[in-house]
């Protein structure tokens, strides 16, 4: 649920109230709910998370921080979160963080940003913003060559602090040929997942992602075999279907 880039500037305010019936309503049949304030640098922050949090607190799994620069942004969301759960009585820190990367700077601290606190439960990498905040010309179809460099360290940094890593979103949502092929390089780099921009991609995102009745048996062989051949013969490695 999404205050930031979805949200027009004349409705940020008024879009509080809906977030909050939302939350407070809806049937989320046991999915993660989520929600999006503006950035810590802009005047609506503050009241975003306040007013969203003490009125739906209790049906808010994780608050997504975007154009985060470094851990010091991380923490000043964690304490507001703290002060708000103490305030109204909530548990305190069930409501996770996750960070969005989608800066220069943002990409260089990414595993400060991952280890600012035990709240953090993911980084996403945001493309669009990062090309802008490097001063891209577009946002071309290639982006795992062009946006190699910057990917990597997000994956690494969630990696390294036990986190989730969750690609961008593909930013063609017509060409759904064209998210299958970004979702197939994301799921091969090493991204437990990927955000969609349209509902017609949420199902082949999860196609990609969601292990194949082969690729569990062939998992599952591999284990069988090695076991039988450490035991049996004594041996560390093995050659599997050759």
């Amino acid at each position: 649920l999404d205050l930031e880039d979805s949200c027009a500037v004349s409705q940020k305010v008024e879009a509080r109230k809906t977030l909050v019936e939302a939350l407070n309503t809806l049937d989320f049949k046991g999915k993660i709910r989520a929600f999006r304030p503006n950035n810590i640098r802009t005047k609506f922050f503050y009241k975003d998370v306040i007013e969203v949090v003490e009125a739906a607190g209790k049906n808010i799994d994780v608050m997504v921080l975007p154009k985060t620069y470094g851990p010091d942004d991380v923490r000043f969301a964690d304490r507001l979160l703290t002060q708000i759960e103490q305030h109204m009585g909530f548990e305190l820190g069930r409501i996770k963080l996750e960070v969005l990367i989608e800066s220069a700077e943002a990409c260089i601290k990414a595993y400060e940003i991952a280890t600012a606190t035990p709240r953090m439960a993911g980084l996403i990498f945001g493309i669009a913003d990062f090309a802008g905040d490097i001063g891209a010309k577009e946002l071309t179809k290639e982006q795992f060559q062009v946006y190699h460099y910057p990917k990597m360290p997000t994956i690494v940094a969630a990696r390294a602090a036990g986190i989730d890593c969750i690609d961008n979103v593909t930013l063609q949502f017509r060409d759904l040929d064209q998210c299958r092929k970004d979702a197939e390089y994301a799921c091969k780099m090493g991204f437990d997942g990927k955000w969609a921009i349209h509902p017609d991609q949420v199902k082949i995102i999860n196609e990609v992602f969601t292990p194949s009745k082969d690729e569990l048996t062939r998992a599952t062989d591999i284990l069988e075999l090695y076991k039988k051949a450490d035991l049996d013969n004594g041996l560390g490695t093995l050659v599997y279907k050759d």
